[in-house]
C-alpha cells in the first residue's frame, strides 16, 4: 500500500517535469524568469527553476555593473551565459540542477 502511494507520487512528479519543462527552461533567459514564476505556481519542477532564475536574474544585474571592466567584467558575463544554457538543457531534459552557490540563496526565497 504505502509502495502504491509513493509510485502514485513518482508519477506525478514525472507528469510534472514532462508537462512543465519548457515553461521552466524560460527561467534562465534573463527577465523571463517571471513567467514561471507567476503562471505555475503550482509546479514545484518549475518553481525550483523559477527560484533559481530569479537569484541567476540578480546576479546578471549585478555583474552587468562591473562588464564594463575591460577583462574581468567579460569573463563574468561568459561565465553566466554558459551558466544559463547549461541550465536551460537540463532543464528540458528534466533535470533539477543545482547551480553552484546561486541553489543555496533559491532555497531562501519564499514566494
Amino acid at each position: 500500500m504505502a509502495k502504491e502511494k509513493n509510485n502514485e507520487k513518482q508519477d506525478k512528479k514525472q507528469d510534472d517535469v514532462q508537462k512543465n519543462k519548457n515553461i521552466a527552461a524560460l527561467s534562465y533567459v534573463f527577465i523571463l524568469f517571471l513567467v514561471p514564476l507567476l503562471l505555475k505556481r503550482d509546479s514545484e519542477f518549475v518553481q525550483f527553476h523559477a527560484r533559481q532564475g530569479l537569484v541567476l536574474f540578480i546576479v546578471e544585474l549585478l555583474a552587468g555593473m562591473v562588464s564594463w571592466f575591460p577583462v574581468f567584467g567579460q569573463l563574468l558575463m561568459l561565465l553566466l551565459l554558459v551558466v544559463s544554457i547549461i541550465a536551460i538543457l537540463k532543464t528540458l531534459e528534466g533535470e533539477k540542477w543545482e547551480i553552484p552557490f546561486i541553489y543555496e540563496w533559491s532555497k531562501k526565497i519564499n514566494l
